[in-house]
C-alpha cells in the first residue's frame, strides 16, 4: 500500500505547476494574496499540506514561482533558436523581447506582480527575480566571463529588463511596437557606453597621466600621512603657552 502511494504522489515540480495554473485565473481579481492560494489549492483539489510544503511563504513563493515558469519558457526558446546571424546587440534585445512575448498572455498577473515586488517587504524576492531573468538570458547567449564582468553584464542588463517592463506595462501601441523602440535604444545606450570605457582605455593621455600625475599621486597615499609639525606653536620654544591671540596689535 506504501508503494503504491508513493507512485501516486506527484513531485514538488507538479505540485507548483497545478497550483500556479489554478491561481492565475484570481490573480486579476485578488493579486499575489493568500486569497489567490487559498482559491487555487480549493480549485486544484490539491492537500493543503502539500501545497503548503510548495510554497512555505505563500503569495512571496507562489509569484515567484509565476516568474521563473517564464524564464524556464525563455532559456527553452533560446537553446532552440540560432542567434549565430544576430549581431551581440540583437541577441540581446531578441532575449529581453521573447520574455516579454512569454508574459503577454498573463500581462495583467505581471502587472500585479510589479505592484508585490515594489512593497519594501517583497523588494529583495523582486531584484532575485529580474537578476534571475539576467542570468538566463547571458547564460542563454553563451557567457562563459567568471571575473568581475560576470556580475556587471547582470547588473546592466537587469537595469534594462525592469524599465522595459515597466514600459511595456503601459504601452498600448499595436504589437509593442514602442516597447521595442525603448528596448533597442536602451541597449544602444548600454553599447555607446561600452565604447567610450573601451577607448578611454586604449587612450594615450590617459596611459600618460598613469605614468605621470596620477603614478605621483598614488606613490603619495603609499607613503601615507604626512609627520605632523614639530616647529613654533603654543608651548614650544619662542611661542607663548596658550591659545594663539586672535589679532596682533599694531607694534606689538
Amino acid at each position: 500500500m506504501a508503494d503504491d502511494t508513493a507512485e501516486t504522489m506527484p513531485t514538488l515540480t507538479e505540485i507548483r505547476k497545478a497550483l500556479l495554473d489554478a491561481a492565475l485565473p484570481h490573480v486579476v481579481f485578488d493579486g499575489w494574496s493568500e486569497a489567490t492560494l487559498k482559491a487555487a489549492i480549493a480549485d486544484s483539489g490539491m492537500d493543503p499540506e502539500l501545497a503548503r510544503a510548495a510554497f512555505p511563504r505563500g503569495a512571496a513563493d507562489l509569484v515567484l514561482e509565476f516568474h521563473f515558469d517564464g524564464d524556464r519558457q525563455l532559456a527553452e526558446a533560446l537553446a532552440s533558436t540560432d542567434l549565430a546571424a544576430m549581431r551581440y546587440s540583437e541577441r540581446v534585445a531578441f532575449a529581453v523581447r521573447r520574455r516579454l512575448e512569454i508574459a503577454a498572455p498573463e500581462k495583467e498577473a505581471v502587472r500585479r506582480g510589479a505592484s508585490f515586488f515594489a512593497l519594501p517587504q517583497h523588494a529583495s524576492d523582486g531584484a532575485k527575480a529580474v537578476w534571475h531573468t539576467a542570468d538566463v538570458i547571458w547564460t542563454g547567449l553563451g557567457d562563459s566571463s567568471r571575473d568581475m564582468n560576470w556580475y556587471t553584464k547582470r547588473m546592466t542588463l537587469s537595469g534594462i529588463i525592469s524599465a522595459t517592463t515597466l514600459y511595456w506595462l503601459g504601452d498600448e501601441s499595436e504589437g509593442s511596437e514602442r516597447t521595442w523602440d525603448f528596448l533597442e535604444r536602451r541597449i544602444a545606450d548600454v553599447m555607446r557606453f561600452e565604447k567610450a570605457k573601451a577607448a578611454l582605455k586604449d587612450n594615450p593621455l590617459r596611459r600618460m597621466m598613469r605614468a605621470g600625475p596620477l603614478s605621483a599621486f598614488a606613490r603619495m597615499r603609499e607613503k601615507g600621512p604626512r609627520a605632523p609639525w614639530t616647529g613654533p606653536g603654543p608651548g614650544r620654544p619662542g611661542v607663548p603657552a596658550g591659545p594663539l591671540p586672535d589679532k596682533v596689535e599694531p607694534g606689538a
